[in-house]
């Protein structure tokens, strides 16, 4: 039995279809960026091959703009593909000035490290080379986010006293701009404060660590807008009324009201200042719980779905558990350990496939061709199952005391235990690497019957 309210995403405009699709379209040109530096990656550590690459420390300096691409500007792109669904007037004019900014702001990062050396630093959130290519980048790419932020925000639709379903998402997309908005004042508030006594790594690592929490609250929100999509429209019983639904939305985002408070508390460079949003996102985060139980629950009893569903429902399914299990190792550290990064990749790619999910839901939406439906439903299992793989190895590896950011004889791996669990991590990632590669095979399929059409 599905939903009795109709939890959709309607595209009400050509003007809302066209600036969905470019914003979607640029997240997935970001993720095209990401594989190919995935591929430099690979070329700079092979013997022979590694000589002909021009720069002496070619392999981090890839690594910085891979997850540059593959987290930052794919994650807020697709962010700013929903908010352009939940706005109720048309300034095209503006659309095209935010779009620009952030595309040619992409640009100047996937060239960046083609300009000279750029002196990567491996600091959390946003890695950054210390060059001015790639800095003009990042600024542009922010200044495009930050005004179509303030554009949604201007046109969002008011909340009426008669509620439905898309309303109440719609809703729930305005408060992650507020959100991602509270996260960019936060980067300002921790630049104006930072002392100029310190640079490098641990500068940066300052300057994005109260933001970087604090966006993760957005991109939650916008995964559990996503996830009651992809339950209604995959034949799910959704069971919350808009109203709760609403509520609960409101709920996720309550925890973000400390973050004045945090500032106010601590210094920027301080220990202090790094537990504070620590605790805020490991503790904060239980507050996605009634929305994501309410959803969890509409799956039990949930009826095998057809066509669109089978592949939405893959997505769903995907993006749920592997959330729950980085949520759970939240809980589970204990030191500087590759737990860390078992966590934050199952929490980070929860939200990638949920928005791959997304993506799959919107594509037939804004005109382009029907999805190849058996490719459809196994990638998010195969990019699921191999992220799953991936962090159970950094999780066991960690239980052995493997450090994080560590390579080759530094990762200290003495035992058989340790050998197994990265063994494992490895065998994950390469089967995570060939889902990625189907979600973009999957989309150009589309995409390319859609200019079939045309000519």
């Amino acid at each position: 039995m599905q939903s009795t309210h109709d939890y959709g995403l309607p595209i009400r405009s050509e003007s809302i279809r066209r600036n969905t699709t470019a914003w979607l379209s640029l997240g997935l040109v970001s993720l095209v960026g990401a594989g190919i530096f995935s591929i430099l990656l690979v070329l700079a550590r092979t013997p022979v091959l590694q000589d002909l690459i021009p720069f002496a420390d070619f392999f981090r300096t890839a690594l910085v703009v891979h997850v540059t691409l593959s987290v930052l500007v794919w994650l807020l792109a697709m962010s700013a593909a929903c908010w352009s669904l939940s706005t109720k007037t048309e300034h095209p004019w503006w659309d095209r000035a935010s779009f620009v900014f952030a595309a040619t702001g992409t640009l100047l990062i996937v060239l960046s490290p083609f300009s000279g050396e750029g002196n990567p630093l491996m600091n959390n959130y946003v890695p950054v080379l210390q060059h001015p290519l790639f800095y003009s980048g990042l600024v542009l790419f922010g200044v495009g986010i930050l005004s179509h932020l303030l554009r949604a925000l201007i046109s969002r639709p008011h909340i009426r006293a008669q509620l439905g379903g898309t309303s109440a998402l719609q809703s729930a997309i305005t408060i992650s701009t507020l959100l991602t908005g509270i996260a960019i004042v936060s980067v300002a508030a921790s630049w104006g404060g930072l002392p100029g006594t310190i640079d490098g790594q641990i500068y940066f690592e300052f300057l994005f660590w109260g933001g970087g929490h604090v966006v993760q609250f957005s991109y939650t929100l916008l995964m559990m807008v996503a996830w009651v999509v992809l339950a209604t429209s995959s034949q799910c019983h959704f069971e919350l009324t808009p109203r709760l639904t609403l509520v609960f939305a409101i709920f996720l985002a309550l925890p973000v009201i400390t973050v004045p408070f945090l500032y106010l508390a601590h210094d920027i460079a301080t220990a202090g200042h790094r537990i504070a949003f620590t605790e805020l996102m490991k503790y904060g985060g239980l507050s996605c719980l009634p929305l994501g139980l309410a959803v969890a629950a509409s799956i039990r009893k949930a009826p095998r779905p057809a066509g669109e569903g089978r592949y939405l429902r893959a997505a769903l399914l995907s993006s749920v558990g592997l959330f729950a299990v980085g949520g759970i190792l939240g809980f589970m550290i204990a030191g500087l350990d590759i737990v860390i990064p078992a966590h934050y990749h199952g929490a980070t790619v929860g939200v990638t496939i949920a928005f791959m999910g997304l993506t799959y839901y919107l594509l037939p939406r804004l005109g382009f061709g029907a999805l190849p439906e058996r490719i459809s439903v196994w990638q998010p299992y195969l990019y699921g199952g191999g992220q799953l793989l991936h962090i159970i190895g950094l999780a066991w590896s960690g239980g052995y005391g493997v450090q994080r950011k560590t390579a080759g004889a530094a990762q200290g791996l003495d035992g058989l235990g340790q050998t197994a669990g990265m063994g494992l991590m490895g065998l994950g990632g390469l089967v995570s690497v060939i889902g990625g590669l189907l979600f973009l095979v999957v989309c150009w399929k589309s995409m390319r019957a859609k200019a079939e059409q045309v000519t």
